[in-house]
């Protein structure tokens, strides 16, 4: 009787999450189907490795934004997957943009992110979101999160968390006319 009442107990709780975050047990289909205008960089609390971004300055543009933050393992992983396709694609016109929302009050501190972006080897614009403004903009729920812009600043594809990093740059590459 008691190993029932946990199996419904199970089941229930993930069909709560399931409804929640329809997204959490799939990667990237429904996202990817769908185009919505990317919302803006506004509300950032600072930026660093450039000046204050803007989806109209970035209009004509290929643009990979990341949502991440310096305590996450899983953020560090994807980390030399985002390296290699800034260094690849950023003479091409790809433009990546680290969005840094942090999970953890310890991860508002400016200096120790601004250590982390030295000590990570971070060359791209970094949003500093510690008011999780630009996080809601994008109805974003998950760390590490990539966002695919077109040039028309329209998002064509995102991906949550690890993994498909060969169709992530198939659908750069072909964004920025250099699919085979």
């Amino acid at each position: 009787m008691t190993f029932l009442r946990i199996a419904i107990a199970l089941a229930a709780l993930a069909s709560a999450l399931l409804a929640y975050w329809p997204d959490a047990w799939t990667t990237t289909a429904s996202a990817q189907e769908s185009v919505a205008q990317a919302a803006d960089f506004t509300g950032a609390d600072r930026w660093y490795n450039s000046q204050p971004l803007t989806m109209a300055g970035l209009r004509g543009k290929v643009v990979l934004v990341e949502f991440w933050t310096r305590e996450c393992i899983n953020c560090i992983h994807v980390l030399p997957h985002t390296k290699e396709l800034y260094e690849k694609y950023g003479k091409d016109g790809l433009v990546v943009v680290g969005v840094h929302t942090p999970e953890y009050d310890e991860e508002r501190d400016p200096a120790t992110l601004q250590s982390a972006i030295r000590q990570l080897e971070i060359t791209w614009p970094v949003a500093v979101d510690n008011e999780s403004r630009i996080w809601n903009a994008y109805g974003n729920h998950f760390w590490p999160a990539l966002y695919l812009i077109d040039q028309n600043g329209r998002v064509v594809y995102s991906h949550i968390g690890e993994g498909n990093y060969v169709e992530t740059e198939q659908r750069v590459r072909q964004l920025l006319g250099k699919a085979p």
